[in-house]
């Protein structure tokens, strides 16, 4: 991609402008009356984002991430599709589907009348993703940065046949700590445990986490929060087109055998991701489309 001419193109004057990342992967930088944020084009997804009235970062992106072309970016808001989790027909594809480690189109930017940029990425089949899943389709994702970060994933079935996805958006938080950190919202919900062996348990009281943790909740309300006491804030979380949500951490032993994050890095973030998953498979007709959005605004404390 042309730097110079994706600002020519989509470049707005003191608030977005393009520039080379690492990896010369190409970077949206934003600054508005509302906030600052950065969204790589590879992949997909935010890499920061900060409010003007928030002290710290809402994102967390591991020092150690991968900026290559191929691997997924460890931090921000990776897009899983067109399935969560393991290859769903064992044939060996990778994990989490093939579109957060691809290079996006920009398809437009603009300004609303509450003056909020937004910017709408795309990625429509090709002969090589139709050989890792043979369906058409035209994929698009919109983010809306201003007092909050507002991301919605668009799912158009552009093919004859109806097809099945299940996807999330796996966002990184940055915490202070991950000991006084607690995740509201999910308090009596069915979960998956898929650290204790996919066996279904139920959720007692709020969310702390002191070991690993890799759940999909079931039939979750649109409103979580992560209450962060160390950074003084709360993050809240508002879905629409989801029932299902992820909440991950690795822990101690997986930070330390995975090469793309420090060994206390877990102590940094927590994933909480608006998610179809498990049970929540979406069919998309033919010729239709379907809608998995995502809001964060920081409260400060």
């Amino acid at each position: 991609m042309n730097i110079e001419q994706l600002n020519a193109d989509y470049g707005i004057a003191d608030q977005l402008q393009f520039s080379l990342g690492q990896g010369d992967f190409p970077i949206i930088k934003i600054n508005n009356a509302h906030a600052q944020a950065m969204i790589s084009v590879y992949g997909g997804q935010v890499l920061s984002y900060r409010p003007t009235s928030a002290p710290e970062d809402l994102m967390f992106i591991s020092e150690q991430a991968y900026y290559q072309t191929g691997k997924a970016i460890k931090g921000g808001t990776p897009i899983c599709w067109p399935w969560f989790g393991p290859d769903p027909e064992s044939l060996g594809r990778a994990s989490h589907g093939f579109v957060r480690n691809r290079l996006w189109t920009v398809q437009s930017t603009s300004t609303t009348p509450s003056q909020e940029i937004k910017v709408k990425l795309g990625l429509v089949d090709t002969p090589e993703t139709r050989d890792i899943w043979p369906h058409s389709f035209d994929l698009s994702i919109e983010f809306t940065i201003g007092s909050t970060l507002k991301i919605e994933l668009i799912t158009h079935n552009t093919g004859e046949q109806p097809f099945s996805i299940t996807q999330a958006l796996h966002t990184y938080f940055q915490v202070g700590d991950i000991a006084p950190l607690r995740v509201k919202g999910l308090e009596g919900a069915a979960y998956i445990d898929k650290v204790d062996g996919g066996v279904q348990k139920q959720q007692s009281g709020e969310i702390a986490i002191a070991e690993e943790v890799d759940r999909i909740y079931l039939g979750v309300s649109p409103a979580l929060a992560v209450e962060d006491p160390t950074l003084n804030r709360r993050i809240e979380i508002t879905a629409s087109g989801s029932q299902t949500a992820v909440v991950w951490n690795p822990w101690v032993d997986n930070s330390t055998k995975m090469a793309d994050l420090k060994d206390d890095d877990y102590q940094k973030f927590v994933c909480v991701e608006t998610a179809n998953a498990a049970n929540e498979v979406i069919e998309i007709q033919s010729g239709t489309a379907y809608s998995l959005t995502a809001d964060y605004r920081i409260v400060q404390l």
